[in-house]
Formats: C-alpha cells, sequence, structure tokens
C-alpha cells in the first residue's frame, strides 16, 4: 500500500427510486399470476374443443353412413331397413342439431385462442416491456389493460368442463405448455 486512500460510495436509492422498484416487482408477479390464469383458461378450453369435436365426428360420420344404407336399403327394395334407418339418421340429426358440437368445438377454440394471446401479450409485458424505459404507469396501465380483458374473455366465454379442466391441468403440469427457451433463460438468472 503506497498509502493512498481509495473510497468507495454507495448510494442507497432514493424513496421514489424504491417505491418503483417494488412497483415494477408487483407487476411483475400480478403479470406471472395473469400468465398463469391465461394458460389454465386456453388449455381447458382447446380440450373442451377437442371433445366436441370428437362429438361432432362420433355423430356426424356414423349419421352420413346411416343415411347412405337408407338411401341404399331403399333402392333395393327393403323398405323395413331403409325406414328403420330413415328414423335413426332422422334421430341422430335431431341430436347433432341440438348439441351443435361443431360450433361449441369453434366457441371453444377461439376462447382459448383468445386467452392465448393475453398470455402472451402478458409474458412480454413481464420478459420485455417492462425492461424498456416506459413509466411505472405505463406499464400499469397496460397490465390492467389485460386483466380487464382477460375479466371479459371470463365473462364471455363458455364454461369449461371439468373433464376439460381436469386434462388440461394434467398436461400443463406434465410440463406440456413449457417452452424450451424458458428453461434456458431459468438457467441464465
Amino acid at each position: 500500500m503506497s498509502g493512498e486512500r481509495s473510497s468507495v460510495t454507495t448510494s442507497q436509492p432514493s424513496g421514489s427510486e424504491q417505491q418503483s422498484s417494488l412497483l415494477r416487482a408487483a407487476i411483475r408477479t400480478e403479470c406471472e399470476r395473469l400468465e398463469e390464469d391465461a394458460l389454465y383458461s386456453a388449455r381447458g378450453h382447446f380440450e373442451a374443443a377437442r371433445l366436441w369435436g370428437r362429438v361432432h365426428l362420433g355423430v356426424g360420420v356414423p349419421t352420413a353412413v346411416l343415411a347412405a344404407l337408407a338411401s341404399v336399403s331403399a333402392f333395393n327394395a327393403l323398405p323395413e331397413v331403409a325406414g328403420a334407418l330413415s328414423i335413426l339418421v332422422a334421430a341422430m340429426s335431431a341430436v347433432s342439431t341440438f348439441l351443435n358440437p361443431s360450433e361449441k368445438a369453434q366457441t371453444y377454440h377461439q376462447a382459448g385462442t383468445a386467452f392465448n394471446s393475453v398470455r402472451s401479450r402478458t409474458r412480454i409485458l413481464r420478459e420485455i416491456t417492462s425492461l424498456s424505459s416506459r413509466t411505472d404507469d405505463d406499464l400499469a396501465a397496460i397490465l390492467d389493460g389485460l386483466t380487464a380483458e382477460k375479466d371479459e374473455l371470463n365473462q364471455s366465454s363458455p364454461l369449461i368442463p371439468r373433464p376439460a379442466f381436469e386434462r388440461a391441468r394434467k398436461g400443463i403440469e406434465a410440463g406440456e405448455s413449457s417452452y424450451k427457451a424458458d428453461a434456458g433463460a431459468k438457467l441464465l438468472r
């Protein structure tokens, strides 16, 4: 040592800096909650869409096949068979019309896509936008908008059947909705 003195100055964050830091941490935490909620909702709706797609095929394909058999039976002079098949086709068509599984599948799929959109935009807010030079008020406003959109989707979307939600939950817990990029990002933190 040559007798020189060095001083290290440490500055304490000001009250407003500390408040900003706390607010950004709270925004980040709320984004994580919103992402998780949107993930479960999206996956539940996709599972419900898959269920109704199966119902659509399970009712529609046999109805079409039975209708074809009924017409063949009529042309082959088998009126009893043609009549019985026609009654069955009419009943299955009525069930299909009543349940409307194709429309339900599409409605659930659209809801799942909308929840995925909220999830993606929330992740971008948490991972990218929050690191930008945007003000705390801007970030809070973006989060408020995403939360309001999710709440509106919750109100306007059909209820997720319990079996569809359970299949979605099991898939999520098995890692089906995880990104490889996220695993790498966690290693860097």
